[in-house]
Protein backbone atom coordinates (compact mmCIF):
# COMPACT_ATOMS: atom_id res chain seq x y z
CA UNK A 1 0.00 0.00 0.00
CA UNK A 2 2.92 2.40 0.94
CA UNK A 3 4.70 1.68 -2.44
CA UNK A 4 1.21 2.47 -4.40
CA UNK A 5 0.72 5.61 -2.45
CA UNK A 6 4.08 6.76 -3.14
CA UNK A 7 3.75 5.96 -7.05
CA UNK A 8 0.85 7.85 -6.98
CA UNK A 9 2.08 10.70 -5.34
CA UNK A 10 5.57 10.66 -7.76
CA UNK A 11 3.05 10.31 -10.73
CA UNK A 12 1.36 13.36 -9.28
CA UNK A 13 3.90 14.98 -8.56
CA UNK A 14 5.62 14.93 -12.30
CA UNK A 15 2.03 15.90 -14.20
CA UNK A 16 2.22 18.80 -11.77
CA UNK A 17 5.57 19.98 -12.90
CA UNK A 18 4.94 21.55 -16.32
CA UNK A 19 1.82 22.75 -14.80
CA UNK A 20 4.11 24.53 -12.61
CA UNK A 21 6.28 26.27 -14.90
CA UNK A 22 3.63 27.11 -16.96
CA UNK A 23 1.96 28.97 -13.55
CA UNK A 24 5.53 30.60 -13.41
CA UNK A 25 5.83 31.62 -16.66
CA UNK A 26 2.77 33.04 -16.93
CA UNK A 27 3.07 34.91 -13.51
CA UNK A 28 6.51 36.30 -15.40
CA UNK A 29 5.11 37.64 -18.45
CA UNK A 30 2.62 39.86 -16.14
CA UNK A 31 5.28 40.88 -14.32
CA UNK A 32 6.98 41.68 -17.59
CA UNK A 33 3.96 43.89 -18.67
CA UNK A 34 4.52 48.11 -19.41
CA UNK A 35 8.29 47.07 -18.65
CA UNK A 36 10.81 49.03 -20.92
CA UNK A 37 13.71 46.39 -21.90
CA UNK A 38 16.42 47.87 -23.21
CA UNK A 39 17.88 46.03 -25.86
CA UNK A 40 21.24 46.65 -26.79
CA UNK A 41 22.15 44.82 -30.34
CA UNK A 42 24.97 45.38 -32.96
CA UNK A 43 23.31 48.06 -35.42
CA UNK A 44 25.86 47.80 -38.65
CA UNK A 45 22.99 46.36 -41.10
CA UNK A 46 19.96 47.83 -41.64
CA UNK A 47 18.09 44.65 -42.59
CA UNK A 48 19.36 43.55 -39.00
CA UNK A 49 17.79 47.31 -37.70
CA UNK A 50 14.45 46.95 -39.81
CA UNK A 51 14.22 42.93 -38.21
CA UNK A 52 14.34 44.15 -34.48
CA UNK A 53 11.99 47.34 -35.17
CA UNK A 54 9.41 44.78 -35.86
CA UNK A 55 10.37 42.47 -32.97
CA UNK A 56 9.97 45.76 -30.99
CA UNK A 57 6.20 45.97 -32.70
CA UNK A 58 5.62 42.87 -31.83
CA UNK A 59 6.54 43.01 -27.97
CA UNK A 60 4.26 46.16 -27.92
CA UNK A 61 1.40 44.90 -29.37
CA UNK A 62 1.05 41.46 -28.00
CA UNK A 63 2.78 41.65 -24.94
CA UNK A 64 2.70 45.24 -23.59
CA UNK A 65 6.52 45.08 -23.54
CA UNK A 66 7.86 48.45 -24.92
CA UNK A 67 11.29 47.19 -26.46
CA UNK A 68 13.57 49.67 -27.43
CA UNK A 69 16.73 48.95 -29.13
CA UNK A 70 20.10 50.13 -28.51
CA UNK A 71 22.20 50.10 -31.83
CA UNK A 72 25.85 49.54 -30.63
CA UNK A 73 29.05 49.45 -33.37
CA UNK A 74 30.49 47.19 -31.69
CA UNK A 75 28.92 44.84 -28.32
CA UNK A 76 32.24 45.90 -26.52
CA UNK A 77 30.60 49.17 -25.98
CA UNK A 78 27.47 47.63 -24.13
CA UNK A 79 30.23 45.38 -22.02
CA UNK A 80 32.43 48.62 -20.79
CA UNK A 81 29.13 50.20 -19.85
CA UNK A 82 27.79 46.98 -17.30
CA UNK A 83 31.99 46.78 -16.31
CA UNK A 84 31.41 50.51 -15.09
CA UNK A 85 28.36 50.45 -13.66
CA UNK A 86 29.48 47.39 -11.87
CA UNK A 87 32.42 49.07 -10.41
CA UNK A 88 29.99 52.28 -9.06
CA UNK A 89 28.37 49.81 -7.26
CA UNK A 90 25.00 50.13 -9.70
CA UNK A 91 23.98 46.53 -8.40
CA UNK A 92 20.28 46.92 -9.70
CA UNK A 93 18.63 49.11 -12.57
CA UNK A 94 21.57 48.84 -14.92
CA UNK A 95 21.20 50.52 -18.70
CA UNK A 96 21.45 47.14 -20.26
CA UNK A 97 18.06 44.81 -20.01
CA UNK A 98 18.88 42.58 -22.88
CA UNK A 99 22.30 42.18 -24.90
CA UNK A 100 22.84 40.52 -28.27
CA UNK A 101 26.57 38.88 -27.30
CA UNK A 102 28.55 36.33 -28.36
CA UNK A 103 32.26 35.34 -27.78
CA UNK A 104 35.09 37.23 -25.72
CA UNK A 105 32.40 39.58 -24.97
CA UNK A 106 30.49 36.67 -23.35
CA UNK A 107 33.41 35.40 -21.62
CA UNK A 108 34.72 38.53 -20.40
CA UNK A 109 30.68 39.13 -18.63
CA UNK A 110 30.71 35.66 -17.48
CA UNK A 111 33.96 35.37 -15.81
CA UNK A 112 32.97 38.59 -14.20
CA UNK A 113 29.57 37.09 -12.83
CA UNK A 114 28.03 40.06 -14.27
CA UNK A 115 25.30 37.80 -16.09
CA UNK A 116 22.37 36.38 -15.08
CA UNK A 117 22.27 32.33 -15.32
CA UNK A 118 20.32 29.32 -15.12
CA UNK A 119 17.60 31.31 -17.09
CA UNK A 120 17.74 30.02 -20.79
CA UNK A 121 17.12 26.42 -21.09
CA UNK A 122 13.99 27.43 -18.62
CA UNK A 123 12.18 29.07 -21.89
CA UNK A 124 9.17 27.66 -22.96
CA UNK A 125 10.04 28.25 -26.75
CA UNK A 126 13.57 26.12 -25.82
CA UNK A 127 11.72 22.90 -26.97
CA UNK A 128 12.02 24.31 -30.61
CA UNK A 129 16.12 24.49 -30.14
CA UNK A 130 18.29 22.43 -32.35
CA UNK A 131 20.59 20.87 -29.65
CA UNK A 132 22.79 19.64 -32.30
CA UNK A 133 24.24 23.32 -32.68
CA UNK A 134 26.50 24.34 -29.78
CA UNK A 135 23.98 26.26 -27.93
CA UNK A 136 25.43 25.83 -24.58
CA UNK A 137 28.82 26.87 -25.28
CA UNK A 138 30.21 29.76 -26.99
CA UNK A 139 33.69 30.31 -28.55
CA UNK A 140 34.00 26.68 -26.16
CA UNK A 141 32.99 28.77 -22.83
CA UNK A 142 30.04 26.73 -21.32
CA UNK A 143 27.39 28.89 -21.51
CA UNK A 144 25.88 27.80 -17.95
CA UNK A 145 22.36 29.27 -19.13
CA UNK A 146 23.32 32.49 -19.35
CA UNK A 147 22.70 33.28 -22.86
CA UNK A 148 19.72 32.41 -25.09
CA UNK A 149 20.75 31.13 -28.24
CA UNK A 150 18.93 33.31 -31.19
CA UNK A 151 20.88 33.11 -34.40
CA UNK A 152 23.08 30.82 -36.33
CA UNK A 153 26.46 31.96 -38.43
CA UNK A 154 29.28 31.11 -40.59
CA UNK A 155 32.03 32.25 -42.15
CA UNK A 156 30.83 32.54 -45.75
CA UNK A 157 33.08 34.26 -48.87
CA UNK A 158 30.69 36.28 -52.02
CA UNK A 159 31.94 36.54 -55.61
CA UNK A 160 30.67 37.54 -58.52
CA UNK A 161 30.59 34.89 -61.55
CA UNK A 162 31.48 37.47 -63.96
CA UNK A 163 34.62 38.01 -61.88
CA UNK A 164 35.60 35.04 -60.21
CA UNK A 165 33.73 32.00 -62.46
CA UNK A 166 35.61 29.47 -60.12
CA UNK A 167 35.87 30.17 -56.58
CA UNK A 168 38.99 29.48 -54.48
CA UNK A 169 38.47 27.23 -52.04
CA UNK A 170 41.51 26.76 -49.78
CA UNK A 171 43.60 29.07 -48.42
CA UNK A 172 46.43 28.27 -51.33
CA UNK A 173 44.04 28.50 -54.17
CA UNK A 174 43.11 32.30 -52.75
CA UNK A 175 46.66 33.46 -52.33
CA UNK A 176 46.85 31.98 -56.08
CA UNK A 177 44.44 33.74 -57.54
CA UNK A 178 45.42 37.36 -55.66
CA UNK A 179 48.83 36.60 -57.42
CA UNK A 180 47.39 36.36 -60.91
CA UNK A 181 44.84 39.15 -60.07
CA UNK A 182 46.26 41.33 -57.74
CA UNK A 183 44.54 43.70 -55.89
CA UNK A 184 40.93 42.16 -56.41
CA UNK A 185 40.88 40.77 -52.88
CA UNK A 186 40.79 42.25 -49.21
CA UNK A 187 39.38 41.38 -45.88
CA UNK A 188 37.88 43.64 -43.27
CA UNK A 189 40.34 45.34 -40.97
CA UNK A 190 40.66 43.20 -37.39
CA UNK A 191 38.88 44.00 -34.65
CA UNK A 192 36.22 43.93 -36.93
CA UNK A 193 35.12 40.62 -36.11
CA UNK A 194 34.30 38.75 -39.71
CA UNK A 195 38.09 40.45 -40.17
CA UNK A 196 39.41 38.47 -37.01
CA UNK A 197 36.96 35.32 -37.80
CA UNK A 198 39.00 35.62 -41.28
CA UNK A 199 42.25 35.58 -39.24
CA UNK A 200 40.96 32.49 -37.21
CA UNK A 201 39.56 30.48 -40.72
CA UNK A 202 43.35 30.81 -42.08
CA UNK A 203 44.77 30.07 -38.62
CA UNK A 204 42.08 26.89 -38.00
CA UNK A 205 43.66 25.83 -41.49
CA UNK A 206 47.22 26.89 -41.56
CA UNK A 207 48.60 25.46 -38.10
CA UNK A 208 50.23 22.39 -37.27
CA UNK A 209 48.98 22.53 -33.46
CA UNK A 210 44.94 22.55 -34.32
CA UNK A 211 44.45 21.33 -30.85
CA UNK A 212 46.15 24.15 -29.01
CA UNK A 213 43.19 26.44 -30.76
CA UNK A 214 40.47 24.99 -28.03
CA UNK A 215 42.22 26.23 -24.88
CA UNK A 216 43.72 29.76 -24.15
CA UNK A 217 46.75 30.79 -25.98
CA UNK A 218 49.93 30.65 -23.40
CA UNK A 219 53.65 30.64 -24.50
CA UNK A 220 53.19 28.44 -27.66
CA UNK A 221 51.44 31.58 -29.20
CA UNK A 222 54.44 32.10 -31.69
CA UNK A 223 54.92 28.98 -32.99
CA UNK A 224 51.21 27.89 -33.49
CA UNK A 225 50.77 31.16 -35.25
CA UNK A 226 53.87 31.26 -37.46
CA UNK A 227 52.33 29.78 -40.51
CA UNK A 228 49.41 32.74 -40.19
CA UNK A 229 51.56 35.36 -40.30
CA UNK A 230 53.92 33.69 -43.06
CA UNK A 231 50.49 33.26 -44.99
CA UNK A 232 49.67 36.94 -44.42
CA UNK A 233 53.13 38.37 -45.02
CA UNK A 234 52.76 36.96 -48.67
CA UNK A 235 48.94 37.44 -49.36
CA UNK A 236 49.16 41.31 -47.96
CA UNK A 237 51.24 42.52 -51.10
CA UNK A 238 48.59 41.24 -53.38
CA UNK A 239 45.62 42.73 -51.66
CA UNK A 240 43.56 45.89 -52.56
CA UNK A 241 45.78 49.22 -51.79
CA UNK A 242 48.89 46.74 -51.56
CA UNK A 243 47.45 45.92 -48.22
CA UNK A 244 48.19 49.63 -46.76
CA UNK A 245 44.71 49.84 -46.14
CA UNK A 246 41.65 47.63 -45.22
CA UNK A 247 38.24 48.05 -45.26
CA UNK A 248 36.53 49.00 -41.99
CA UNK A 249 33.65 46.93 -42.88
CA UNK A 250 32.28 43.74 -44.80
CA UNK A 251 29.09 46.35 -45.88
CA UNK A 252 32.20 48.37 -47.53
CA UNK A 253 33.73 44.90 -49.00
CA UNK A 254 29.79 44.66 -50.14
CA UNK A 255 29.58 47.57 -51.96
CA UNK A 256 33.59 47.38 -53.59
CA UNK A 257 32.13 43.85 -55.17
CA UNK A 258 28.89 45.20 -56.49
CA UNK A 259 31.11 48.32 -57.96
CA UNK A 260 33.86 45.54 -59.58
CA UNK A 261 36.50 46.68 -57.47
CA UNK A 262 37.01 43.81 -55.70
CA UNK A 263 36.05 40.26 -56.99
CA UNK A 264 35.65 38.97 -53.51
CA UNK A 265 33.70 39.97 -49.92
CA UNK A 266 33.03 38.15 -46.88
CA UNK A 267 30.39 37.73 -44.40
CA UNK A 268 29.31 35.65 -41.13
CA UNK A 269 26.02 35.23 -42.72
CA UNK A 270 25.24 31.96 -44.90
CA UNK A 271 21.94 34.00 -46.63
CA UNK A 272 23.96 37.31 -46.50
CA UNK A 273 24.41 36.98 -50.52
CA UNK A 274 20.91 36.02 -50.79
CA UNK A 275 19.35 38.52 -49.05
CA UNK A 276 21.92 41.33 -50.74
CA UNK A 277 20.93 40.17 -54.22
CA UNK A 278 16.85 40.53 -53.47
CA UNK A 279 17.37 43.92 -51.58
CA UNK A 280 19.22 44.94 -54.90
CA UNK A 281 22.07 45.99 -53.18
CA UNK A 282 25.05 42.90 -54.62
CA UNK A 283 23.98 42.11 -58.94
CA UNK A 284 22.26 39.54 -59.60
CA UNK A 285 25.31 36.99 -60.07
CA UNK A 286 26.43 37.29 -57.21
CA UNK A 287 26.89 33.72 -55.05
CA UNK A 288 28.41 32.03 -51.99
CA UNK A 289 30.98 29.96 -51.20
CA UNK A 290 33.39 28.31 -48.43
CA UNK A 291 36.53 26.23 -48.28
CA UNK A 292 35.81 22.85 -49.29
CA UNK A 293 36.97 21.47 -45.77
CA UNK A 294 34.86 23.85 -43.87
CA UNK A 295 34.71 26.80 -42.43
CA UNK A 296 33.80 28.23 -38.92
CA UNK A 297 30.85 29.07 -37.44
CA UNK A 298 29.26 29.92 -34.11
CA UNK A 299 25.67 30.58 -32.59
CA UNK A 300 25.04 34.27 -31.47
CA UNK A 301 23.09 34.55 -28.62
CA UNK A 302 21.13 37.43 -26.00
CA UNK A 303 22.10 37.75 -22.03
CA UNK A 304 20.79 39.74 -19.45
CA UNK A 305 23.39 41.37 -17.44
CA UNK A 306 22.90 40.78 -13.62
CA UNK A 307 22.23 44.41 -12.98
CA UNK A 308 19.07 44.24 -15.57
CA UNK A 309 16.21 46.56 -14.08
CA UNK A 310 13.51 44.51 -16.22
CA UNK A 311 14.89 41.15 -16.40
CA UNK A 312 11.33 39.40 -16.68
CA UNK A 313 10.14 41.77 -19.95
CA UNK A 314 14.07 40.35 -21.25
CA UNK A 315 13.28 36.77 -20.58
CA UNK A 316 10.04 37.44 -22.38
CA UNK A 317 12.23 38.92 -25.54
CA UNK A 318 14.45 36.06 -25.85
CA UNK A 319 11.23 33.51 -25.72
CA UNK A 320 9.91 35.57 -28.21
CA UNK A 321 13.37 35.59 -30.25
CA UNK A 322 13.09 31.72 -29.86
CA UNK A 323 9.59 31.14 -31.83
CA UNK A 324 9.01 30.08 -34.82
CA UNK A 325 7.01 33.11 -35.86
CA UNK A 326 10.29 35.20 -35.51
CA UNK A 327 13.09 32.37 -36.47
CA UNK A 328 10.74 31.81 -39.83
CA UNK A 329 10.84 35.92 -40.21
CA UNK A 330 14.18 36.52 -39.44
CA UNK A 331 15.77 33.53 -41.99
CA UNK A 332 13.84 34.76 -44.51
CA UNK A 333 16.69 36.46 -46.67
CA UNK A 334 13.84 39.47 -47.87
CA UNK A 335 13.93 39.97 -44.84
CA UNK A 336 17.13 39.37 -42.89
CA UNK A 337 18.71 35.69 -43.82
CA UNK A 338 19.84 35.24 -40.42
CA UNK A 339 20.34 31.23 -40.23
CA UNK A 340 17.72 29.70 -37.46
CA UNK A 341 18.87 28.07 -34.52
CA UNK A 342 15.32 25.67 -34.66
CA UNK A 343 15.30 22.13 -35.31
CA UNK A 344 12.77 21.76 -38.37
CA UNK A 345 12.06 18.63 -37.30
CA UNK A 346 9.94 19.65 -33.71
CA UNK A 347 7.42 22.55 -35.65
CA UNK A 348 3.96 21.38 -37.43
CA UNK A 349 4.56 20.65 -40.66
CA UNK A 350 3.61 23.77 -42.29
CA UNK A 351 6.03 25.91 -40.40
CA UNK A 352 8.98 23.20 -40.60
CA UNK A 353 8.53 23.57 -44.63
CA UNK A 354 8.87 27.39 -44.53
CA UNK A 355 11.91 27.46 -42.14
CA UNK A 356 13.30 24.68 -44.36
CA UNK A 357 12.73 27.15 -47.71
CA UNK A 358 14.68 29.48 -45.99
CA UNK A 359 17.52 27.36 -45.01
CA UNK A 360 20.82 27.44 -47.38
CA UNK A 361 21.82 24.50 -48.81
CA UNK A 362 25.28 22.88 -50.11
CA UNK A 363 26.88 25.10 -47.22
CA UNK A 364 30.61 23.93 -46.24
CA UNK A 365 31.44 22.06 -43.29
CA UNK A 366 30.76 24.49 -40.06
CA UNK A 367 34.57 24.49 -37.92
CA UNK A 368 34.17 24.97 -34.22
CA UNK A 369 35.51 28.64 -33.19
CA UNK A 370 39.02 28.37 -30.97
CA UNK A 371 38.95 29.63 -27.47
CA UNK A 372 37.82 32.73 -27.48
CA UNK A 373 40.61 34.27 -25.35
CA UNK A 374 42.09 33.87 -29.25
CA UNK A 375 40.13 36.81 -30.49
CA UNK A 376 41.81 39.37 -28.36
CA UNK A 377 45.56 37.43 -28.75
CA UNK A 378 45.16 37.51 -33.06
CA UNK A 379 43.62 41.14 -32.62
CA UNK A 380 46.70 42.29 -30.93
CA UNK A 381 48.99 40.51 -32.81
CA UNK A 382 47.90 41.76 -36.08
CA UNK A 383 48.01 45.05 -35.36
CA UNK A 384 51.43 44.88 -34.25
CA UNK A 385 52.57 43.43 -37.31
CA UNK A 386 50.31 45.33 -39.91
CA UNK A 387 48.12 47.89 -38.29
CA UNK A 388 50.46 50.58 -38.37
CA UNK A 389 51.42 50.47 -42.24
Amino acid sequence: MRRVRFCAFLTGLLLATPAFAADSWHSLQQQAKGQTVWFNAWGGDPAVNRYLEWVSGEMKTHYAIDLRIVRLADAADAVKRIQTEHAAGRNRNGSVDLLWVNGENFRTLKEAGLLQTGWAQQLPNWRYVDTRKPVTEDFAIPTEGAESPWGGAQLTFIARKASMPAPPDTPQALLAWAQQHPGSVTYPRPPDFTGTAFLEQLLLTLTAQPDALKKAPDDTFPQVTAPLWRYLDALHPLLWRKGQDFPPSPARMDALLASGNLALSMTFNPAHARQKVASGELPDDSYSFGFKDGTIGNVHFVAIPANASASAGAKVVANFLLSPQAQIRKADPAVWGDPSVLDAGTLPADEAKRLRSHTPEALPAVLPEPHAAWVNALEQEWLRRYGTR
